[in-house]
C-alpha cells in the first residue's frame, strides 16, 4: 500500500460504545433498540457514547432481533370516483386536510427515526392487496384515514391484530384507537353563529353522506338549528372537493335564491362556492354569510377570508402518531382514543 493512502478506518462497534460509556455491551443493546427499562441517566450516558463513537446501528440486524421495520403506514381508504373526477392521488394531494395530516405526523414520527409510506386504496381488490402487504409485517402500525361509512379496513386491521390508529371514530363498533375532532361540537358552532348575525333563510352544502364526517356535520347543524326553532333548511350534498362546492352552491341557489345564511363541510368545498354565489350577484358576508368548517390554507384563500370552524388537525395527527408509537411499544396494547374540541374563527365572511 502507498505510504500516502491511509486504510479506512474501522465503524465503530458495540463493544466500541460499551467501553467508552463504561458499561456492558448488553446494556448498549438495549438503550439502541429502545429498551425502557434502562434508567434514563445511564440511557443518556450510552447516548453520548454512541455520539462520541460515531456508532451507526445496523437496522437490518436490528431488525431480526426486535422484527421492527421502524415504518409506518398513512393508508387513505375511498370509494373509487369516476374518470371525470381525476386521478385517486390527485384528489388526495389537492386536498390541504392531506397536508396537515402528514405534517402532524412527521412532527413526531421524524425525531423518532420512523419512515411514513403512503397507501392508498380505492376497491376491494386494492384494500386485499393492502391487507396482504401489512399483514406480512412491512411496516409496524397503521394510521388509517378513511371516508367511507362501511369501510371493511378498521375491521380488517382489528382482526389482524395490527397496531393503529384511526382518523375519526369508526363508523360502527370497533374496538381501534381513534383520534378526532368533536364534529357535532363544531357544527353546532357554524349554526349558532350564524343565528347570531340575525339570518333567516338557512342552507347548508354537505359533505357526502356515505361518510362519518358528512353525515355528522350536517346531523349537528340541523339539531343546532332546530333547537333555535328553525326546521327549513335547505340541503345539497358535496363531496369535499372545490368542484363539488360549486355544483353544490348551484344548486342551493335555485333551490332557494333568496338564501342568507350557509354553512358548508369543508373550507375546500366554500373556496368553490363563494365565486358561485359572486357570480349570482350575491354579496358575501352582506348577503350571504358562509361558515366553512377545518381552517385550512383553502379558508384563508376565500375571498372574504373564511369564517370556519378549526379542527387542530396537525396535533391531532401528532397525536395519532404518539399513540401508534405507544401501542408499537407495548405489543398492540390498546392506547386511549383522544377527542379535541373545535373552535370557530371568524374572518369576513360570517
Amino acid at each position: 500500500m502507498p505510504a500516502d493512502v491511509s486504510p479506512p478506518a474501522r465503524p465503530a462497534t458495540l463493544e466500541d460504545v460499551a467501553a467508552v460509556a463504561g458499561v456492558s455491551r448488553a446494556t448498549v443493546s438495549r438503550v439502541i433498540n429502545g429498551a425502557t427499562t434502562v434508567d434514563p441517566a445511564l440511557r443518556e450516558v450510552v447516548r453520548e457514547a454512541v455520539a462520541a463513537t460515531g456508532y451507526v446501528p445496523n437496522r437490518a440486524a436490528r431488525s431480526l432481533v426486535t422484527r421492527r421495520t421502524d415504518s409506518v403506514a398513512l393508508v387513505v381508504s375511498e370509494r373509487r370516483h369516476s374518470p371525470s373526477d381525476g386521478s385517486f392521488a390527485g384528489r388526495i394531494f389537492s386536498d390541504p386536510y392531506f397536508g396537515r395530516v402528514v405534517s402532524g405526523l412527521l412532527d413526531v414520527l421524524r425525531p423518532a427515526g420512523i419512515q411514513l409510506v403512503l397507501m392508498l386504496a380505492d376497491d376491494e381488490e386494492s384494500r386485499g392487496q393492502l391487507l396482504s402487504y401489512l399483514r406480512q409485517g412491512h411496516v409496524d402500525g397503521v394510521v388509517l384515514l378513511t371516508s367511507l361509512a362501511d369501510d371493511p379496513l378498521p375491521r380488517l386491521l382489528d382482526e389482524a391484530r395490527l397496531p393503529a390508529v384511526l382518523a375519526g371514530r369508526a363508523p360502527y363498533p370497533n374496538p381501534l384507537t381513534y383520534v378526532e375532532a368533536d364534529q357535532l361540537t363544531g357544527a353546532r358552532l357554524a349554526a349558532d353563529h350564524l343565528v347570531s348575525l340575525g339570518r333567516r333563510s338557512f342552507a347548508t352544502v354537505a359533505g357526502p353522506q356515505d361518510s362519518p364526517a358528512g353525515q355528522v356535520r350536517l346531523a349537528g347543524f340541523v339539531d343546532a338549528l332546530a333547537a333555535h326553532g328553525i326546521t327549513d333548511v335547505a340541503c345539497a350534498e358535496g363531496d369535499f372537493t372545490h368542484a363539488g362546492g360549486a355544483l353544490a352552491m348551484k344548486r342551493l341557489l335555485g333551490d332557494r335564491p333568496e338564501l342568507d345564511a350557509v354553512f358548508i363541510a369543508s373550507d375546500l368545498m366554500a373556496l368553490g362556492a363563494m365565486p358561485v354565489l359572486l357570480r349570482a350577484g350575491r354579496d358575501v358576508p352582506t348577503d350571504v354569510a358562509v361558515v366553512g368548517f377545518d381552517d385550512s390554507s383553502a379558508a384563508l384563500a376565500c375571498d372574504p377570508p373564511l369564517t370556519t370552524v378549526r379542527q387542530p388537525v396537525e396535533e391531532m395527527a401528532a397525536e395519532m402518531a404518539r399513540l401508534l408509537l405507544r401501542q408499537i411499544g407495548a405489543a398492540g396494547s390498546p392506547a386511549p382514543s383522544v377527542v379535541f374540541r373545535p373552535s370557530l374563527v371568524v374572518r369576513d365572511s360570517a
